[in-house]
């Protein structure tokens, strides 16, 4: 037996009943400090009223998509992974290699920098970057022998698990990249399409994506210690039977086949999408309403810019390629003209070509725009570079006529030398800066000069029942002077052809 004291519940409840009586005093220090919070709080925001706040949609994308991050100290090895999902919550450790083949030292660091901010966007940690001058890259692994081995060894000594290239390897390359420094090795290009993977959110943006990531694909395919190079034929076939004796052909060429017929079905579906996206275009046309694209390098503020000219609401994030799928906004000018503003995907030095292909009919809407907002960011080290790039792209879809506007943004965070050596060297251009607001008036007054105008003149008379007409012309007709008369409203302008033949009737 034990010697346990006797327990009586009624001393029991006799000694808390005073619990209810006693106040907690909390040490006053405490509570005037002002970085003092509840354990209880939570991260919703409220307004002066005491209301919740309420989230654009943009702001409730950016949160989800933060709350996906995949978290650090997980590896991704050169191995088969089954699990999705958990491979998804890997992050990935990564040494980045270039090659220097031209231009100055601080090009090739700036390359190298963009190469880093795109691979952790795609969510990886860097751990070394490594560039090797050359007047070409190596045909045999891109850079030369001895510093493959170089690269072996930082990889060892840093414990990373993947290799990113800056440029497009081909698959010997990789192949023999992955052979000599065993770990995975990845290409500019496969990074990009990576990126784009996790941010496409629309049907459309999705196929497109899908689409050039199996282009990417076909020409790369390639199994564990070559089990898709095994032919499958008569009794070898292990027992595969009718319907599996193909003539020789391997299992990589199986493979290959099923994806060109999924190829070929999302061309399809593609071009199905491209038809609804013309219906729209073609709205637009015939009621003569002006289109405004904004374009630009990847990060330049393009969906910022979108939100302060037309209160979109559309998701910002200080990331590469933050913002793929095309954001339409109607908006109007100051005079009641109404015009539409388009957020199109950002370009990228050396934008791999299927990307341009698979987004060819979404970059359509810049190439049949009336009007080209090209976004520079002010701040870059080299935003004559990202206008070159730009324009290089623009140019391969088609897009190097439109009339073109120059915004230089972020004006509040680049140098003033800067800002003064881009607008001399684009006399027609804007500076503003989407995040404080600075020069956004300016930017209004220059879109709305250049929207094009309504050719033919009227002068008419409308009688007061016809208030339909006088609302038209409001929205789609330039306005030199309304006077309201005894016999109706006297209205001097100029308005496109349909609307004046319209109006035409009732001419003075």
């Amino acid at each position: 037996m034990t010697n346990a004291p006797d327990f009586n519940l009624r001393d029991a409840l006799d000694a808390t009943r005073a619990w209810d009586d006693e106040t907690i005093e909390l040490d006053d220090q405490l509570l005037e400090d002002d970085d003092f919070e509840s354990g209880y709080a939570d991260d919703t925001a409220y307004d002066d009223e005491g209301d919740p706040e309420e989230l654009t949609i943009g702001a409730q994308e950016l949160a989800e998509r933060h709350a996906l991050r995949r978290v650090a100290s997980l590896r991704t090895e050169l191995e088969d992974i089954t699990e999705v999902e958990y491979r998804q919550l890997r992050l990935e450790k990564v040494v980045l290699v270039g090659v220097w083949t031209g231009g100055s030292v601080t090009d090739a660091e700036n390359s190298m920098a963009e190469l880093a901010l795109l691979a952790e966007t795609a969510g990886s940690e860097v751990l070394e970057a490594v560039f090797q001058r050359r007047q070409s890259p190596d045909p045999a692994t891109f850079i030369g022998r001895g510093k493959v081995e170089a690269i072996r060894e930082i990889v060892q000594a840093t414990g990373a698990d993947t290799v990113i290239c800056d440029g497009e390897l081909a698959p010997s390359q990789l192949r023999n990249l992955e052979d000599r420094i065993k770990v995975k090795v990845v290409d500019r290009t496969a990074l990009i399409l990576d990126i784009f993977a996790q941010h496409a959110k629309s049907k459309e943006g999705q196929a497109q994506v899908e689409l050039a990531q199996l282009q990417y694909m076909k020409q790369r395919l390639r199994g564990w210690g070559g089990n898709l190079s095994r032919q499958a034929g008569g009794r070898a076939a292990g027992g595969e039977g009718i319907g599996g004796r193909g003539p020789g052909e391997t299992k990589i060429e199986t493979d290959r086949r099923r994806i060109n017929t999924k190829i070929s079905k999302l061309r399809r579906e593609l071009k199905e999408m491209r038809g609804t996206r013309e219906v729209k275009r073609q709205s637009r046309r015939r009621n003569h309403i002006p289109s405004v694209a904004i374009a630009g390098y990847t990060n330049a503020g393009k969906s910022s810019l979108l939100n302060r000219l037309t209160d979109a609401g559309v998701l910002v994030e200080d990331a590469l390629f933050a913002t793929l799928d095309p954001t339409t906004r109607r908006t109007t000018t100051s005079d009641g003209r109404i015009y539409t503003m388009s957020d199109t995907v950002g370009f990228v030095r050396h934008l791999p070509h299927g990307l341009v292909e698979a987004f060819r009919s979404t970059l359509e809407e810049v190439a049949d725009s009336d009007l080209l907002l090209h976004v520079v960011d002010g701040s870059h080290p080299d935003p004559e570079g990202q206008i070159a790039a730009v324009r290089q792209v623009l140019a391969e879809i088609g897009a190097n006529k439109v009339p073109e506007i120059i915004v230089i943004n972020k004006v509040d965070a680049a140098d003033p030398l800067v800002i003064s050596r881009l607008r001399a060297r684009e006399p027609h251009s804007v500076v503003v800066s989407a995040k404080t607001g600075d020069g956004i008036d300016e930017a209004l007054r220059t879109i709305e000069s250049e929207l094009p105008r309504p050719q033919v003149e009227f002068d008419v008379l409308l009688p007061y029942d016809r208030g339909d007409l006088v609302n038209r012309i409001h929205q789609e007709a330039e306005i030199g002077s309304l006077e309201h008369t005894g016999d109706g409203t006297h209205v001097v302008g100029r308005a496109n052809a349909d609307l004046a033949g319209e109006l035409e009737a009732y001419a003075r």
